[in-house]
């Protein structure tokens, strides 16, 4: 709410402006005969003037040193014409506030100078001037002056952390965008392994039955067989790669080689348990029967993210158990601690878990991290069970 209201006051100025000085207008406006030096003089002029000294005070925001040096001569004129000093010459202080507010240090100095010298012309009115009062009104425009310094002093301090603010949130809004980015980038790098290997596969497989086909043929048929398995695996992994590269191009210069091997899977789950740094356990259920390799190398990079946020926020003598439950249509996933959990302390910049949802969401499964009621920390994908379709 409050943030509206600035946003509103900076557009309109000059509304804000007058609501600001509205106290003022009025109490000019009442009470001008009573602060009156003399006596003698017209009503409807004084009236007249006060307004010619309140009035330019609307566009002492966009204006003010412009709207400072007319008000400070027309009280200049009323001094050269023994005129009487008005409430409404308070104007000459509010707009010497303007010109702190806004203006730079030569001109606060000159707009100090320029009250003090209208309070000493001022005081020239008197017959018989009293010491007290002219301390009193030098105070006045001293603090008048301080009090706007103070004003622009913490009006800039809190745009800069406005600022700094917005500049936070953008930075971490882009340090999300590169997290993701990376992930992908490295997902994708990984899917490209794979494909390689099956397309590596398939061109044996190919060799060995153009080999086999007149000697073998039944070896033939089935080295025919694993080509067509493989190669549609193949392009099934080929259309999740396009699916990730397919929401932020990312460019590459091509310095950076990889093997191609193939990567790692269920099969090494058990030895990735047993080096996870952390006393863990490994339970397998259900038949687990012929998974895609792509699909093999999510749950192994889930489990070994897990087993590796267990390790850091875990906690000395932590354990973890690791479950993996195959059915016939879903892959069940948990990975769960009795380390410290909610007590934990915050992570900053990791992307972690944005990696494993990334990786579950291409073969339309969900992933999800939270701390247990009783303790510790869960991990829990549920990935259904895929099978290669042809193109």
């Amino acid at each position: 709410m409050f943030g509206r209201i600035r946003m509103w006051s900076r557009r309109h100025t000059r509304a804000m402006d007058a609501v600001r000085v509205s106290p003022l207008f009025a109490f000019c406006l009442l009470s001008m005969r009573d602060f009156s030096v003399h006596q003698e003089g017209s009503p409807l002029l004084d009236v007249a003037t006060s307004l010619v000294l309140l009035v330019p005070l609307l566009w002492r925001g966009t204006r003010p040193l412009q709207v400072f040096g007319f008000l400070s001569l027309v009280s200049f004129a009323q001094w050269a014409l023994d005129y009487v000093v008005l409430p409404a010459n308070l104007a000459v202080l509010v707009a010497f506030y303007s010109v702190v507010l806004h203006r730079g240090r030569v001109w606060a100095v000159a707009g100090r100078l320029v009250c003090e010298l209208g309070v000493v012309l001022a005081f020239k009115l008197y017959d018989s001037p009293s010491p007290g009062m002219f301390v009193t009104s030098t105070t006045l425009v001293l603090t008048v002056g301080l009090t706007a310094l103070y004003t622009k002093t913490r009006r800039n301090y809190m745009e800069s952390l406005e600022e700094r603010a917005e500049r936070a949130e953008r930075e971490r809004d882009q340090q999300a965008r590169i997290g993701a980015a990376t992930e992908r980038a490295r997902i994708a790098r990984e899917l490209h392994d794979v494909v390689a290997h099956n397309v590596s596969v398939m061109v044996v497989q190919a060799d060995g039955a153009r080999y086999a086909i007149d000697g073998d043929p039944e070896q033939a048929r089935l080295a025919v067989q694993n080509i067509s398995r493989t190669g549609r695996e193949a392009l099934a992994e080929m259309r999740r790669l396009v699916g990730v590269l397919r929401e932020d191009a990312l460019d590459g210069d091509g310095a950076e080689q990889t093997d191609y091997l193939p990567q790692p899977g269920l099969g090494q789950l058990e030895e990735l348990v047993g080096g996870a740094g952390v006393p863990a356990e490994l339970c397998v259920s259900g038949e687990a029967g012929e998974l895609p390799e792509g699909q093999q190398l999510v749950v192994y990079r889930i489990v070994q993210e897990a087993l590796t946020n267990t390790l850091k926020h875990g906690g000395p003598g932590t354990r973890a158990s690791v479950e993996l439950a195959f059915g016939p249509a879903e892959l069940m996933v948990r990975i769960t601690d009795d380390g410290r959990g909610a007590a934990a302390p915050p992570v900053v910049g990791g992307h972690g878990l944005l990696g494993m949802r990334e990786r579950v969401s291409m073969y339309g499964g969900v992933v999800s991290a939270a701390p247990r009621a009783g303790g510790g920390f869960e991990v829990l994908a549920r990935l259904p069970v895929s099978t290669a379709k042809a193109a």
